[in-house]
């Protein structure tokens, strides 16, 4: 089974978390993933001043990681990794740190705590879990509730040795890189999606390489510290890229969940958590890059409610592809195109991407999306190679409800269509 340990304390009433202490005994060594239900009452990601609770963790009196209650008043799960632990009798303690904890924020509650321990016989998922990484905070992102990591997974990519065990971040947000209305437009979202460490297995379980995302997107060979089997990475630049040491000890370890992304863009693992949508909304807000007639190019974008989010997969080549969606406004259709007239907003990569375009807020429910290809302009210098675009799949067409959770999708269709780049739009259908 997935579990070799399952321990749950519910507590009779909520208690501050000033002080919690829980005691617990293992029977098999293992990977620990602890599961705590907290609130955080007046506390807003969205406002200054009251944007989170930060708790210190702790596991027999050793400093393990900080948790940011960034969910607001109601109660939520925060799932994290602790590590191996060995059997026997171990404390695991939590306690609010009011130096990194907004002024205003108010009291933080714990309603429960749960352990589970992974173990050794269970080779993918203790594989995955044993080499999590553990990321330190970002400097100038201590304190000031910006850059946050929230979620994290892992894919098994088969290799000539063996597989590779990736592991990639969500943040709240980038503050530095691509602008806020560019990001909506090719990646559709605010989030920041990063793709941190990567460790090679052979067959006899062996790690034969590891390898991390760093500055400048460069993908150097790891030689950094680890902690058992985590390695210790410092996020090192305001795009949210790493380093193999740094100055900060403030660290977070988010526990990582697998993924199989075949098909269906990155953006997926934020669908298993819609709260993470609203997270960004409300630092999108905080950080005033929310603006009702944000123009496109400004930085800025209008409420993330009106926008249209559209999911496909193409075939890309020395091109760039554009979608747009039909709403209808007064009751008359009209179309809105994903670039809004900027060539930076057109999507270069191939396979399956999100992108999303502003509409109305009085426009009604998408009833049609249409594609486009355009050439890509000489680089350098350089003629690029023939451009060509193949449309496989729409996986996606979905707007934002009241709280910001992405409502069911109202198209999807797979086929196969050659869009003529510099040609006329295509509707698929």
């Amino acid at each position: 089974m997935f579990i070799i340990a399952l321990a749950w304390w519910l507590l009779a009433q909520s208690g501050t978390t000033e002080t919690f202490t829980r005691t617990i005994d293992i029977t098999e060594r293992g990977e620990a993933i602890a599961t705590i239900l907290a609130a955080c009452a007046r506390c807003s990601w969205a406002e200054t001043g009251r944007e989170a609770v930060a708790l210190r963790l702790s596991v027999d009196g050793k400093y393990s990681q900080h948790i940011l209650l960034v969910r607001g008043e109601a109660g939520a799960d925060y799932s994290v990794t602790l590590g191996e632990l060995s059997p026997g009798r171990h404390t695991v303690a939590i306690e609010r740190d009011p130096e990194l904890s907004a002024s205003s924020a108010g009291q933080a509650t714990i309603d429960g705590i749960g352990l589970k321990v992974v173990a050794r016989d269970l080779i993918d998922d203790w594989t995955a879990q044993s080499m999590a990484p553990i990321l330190h905070a970002r400097p100038n992102t201590v304190g000031k509730f910006t850059d946050l990591p929230v979620l994290m997974w892992y894919e098994i990519v088969p290799t000539p040795r063996g597989r590779q065990f990736r592991y990639s971040v969500i943040f709240t947000n980038e503050d530095g890189g691509t602008a806020t209305d560019r990001l909506m437009a090719t990646w559709g979202r605010t989030t920041d999606i990063e793709f941190v460490y990567g460790a090679e297995i052979d067959a006899q379980g062996a790690v034969v390489a590891e390898e991390f995302q760093g500055p400048g997107h460069e993908v150097p060979t790891f030689k950094g510290r680890h902690e058992g089997r985590h390695p210790l990475l410092w996020v090192s630049t305001d795009n949210n890229m790493v380093s193999e040491s740094g100055s900060t000890s403030v660290r977070y370890a988010p526990a990582p969940e697998r993924a199989a992304l075949r098909d269906v863009a990155r953006e997926v693992v934020m669908d298993r958590h819609p709260w993470s949508y609203r997270v960004a909304a409300q630092e999108m807000q905080r950080e005033g890059k929310i603006v009702d007639d944000a123009a496109a190019g400004s930085g800025r974008i209008p409420d993330l409610r009106r926008f249209v989010f559209v999911e496909a997969c193409t075939e890309l080549e020395n091109a760039a592809v554009v979608f747009a969606v039909r709403v209808l406004e007064n009751g008359a259709p009209r179309w809105y195109d994903s670039d809004r007239g900027l060539r930076e907003f057109r999507v270069a990569r191939s396979g399956c991407f999100r992108g999303a375009v502003p509409v109305p807020a009085t426009a009604s429910a998408p009833d049609a999306v249409r594609f486009r290809a355009y050439s890509l302009p000489p680089k350098d210098g350089q003629t690029p190679g023939p451009a060509s675009v193949r449309l496989t799949r729409v996986n996606r067409v979905f707007v934002l409800g009241d709280y910001y959770a992405p409502r069911p999708s109202t198209y999807s269709w797979i086929g196969s269509v050659v869009l003529p780049v510099d040609g006329d739009w295509q509707v698929v259908r």
